[in-house]
């Protein structure tokens, strides 16, 4: 199933479940699309989906550096070893934050909101794991 945007009902309750208090690292898998698909009316100018999210990433990887966090790794997607055959990503970025407090403040801030248009424009497919560190590792 294709997926771009969290459920807005369920994510107090997935946010609520993460540990508090540690750093967590957001896995973020990523399909483009061809062409952005910008909402009727919005004044973005017509683009690919990859540059729709290099729009999205300037703003919110402000965002992450003023909640403390910082991108680790992004890396094109070459193909699956292990997975569904027509399950393919272009991208994959891990970014840290000190907690899921710091994700949750970036969520709220109005600027990061206002450039998520250009994220859901952007993206045919995602998921957006949140991990932490294994114990032992």
């Amino acid at each position: 199933m294709k997926t771009v945007n969290p459920d807005i009902e369920k994510l107090p309750e997935i946010l609520n479940n993460l540990p508090a208090g540690v750093p967590v690292v957001m896995l973020n898998l990523l399909k483009f699309r061809d062409t952005a698909a910008y909402p009727k009316g919005s004044d973005a100018a017509p683009c690919s989906g990859r540059k729709a999210y290099e729009r999205y990433s300037r703003v919110a990887l402000n965002k992450v550096i003023e909640v403390g966090g910082r991108p680790i790794w992004a890396g094109q997607g070459l193909g699956s070893i292990i997975g569904p055959e027509d399950e393919k990503w272009d991208e994959a970025i891990l970014v840290m934050y000190p907690s899921v407090d710091a994700f949750v403040s970036m969520l709220g801030m109005p600027e990061y909101q206002a450039a998520t248009i250009h994220r859901t424009a952007a993206l045919e497919d995602s998921r957006l794991i949140a991990t932490r560190e294994a114990a032992g590792f």
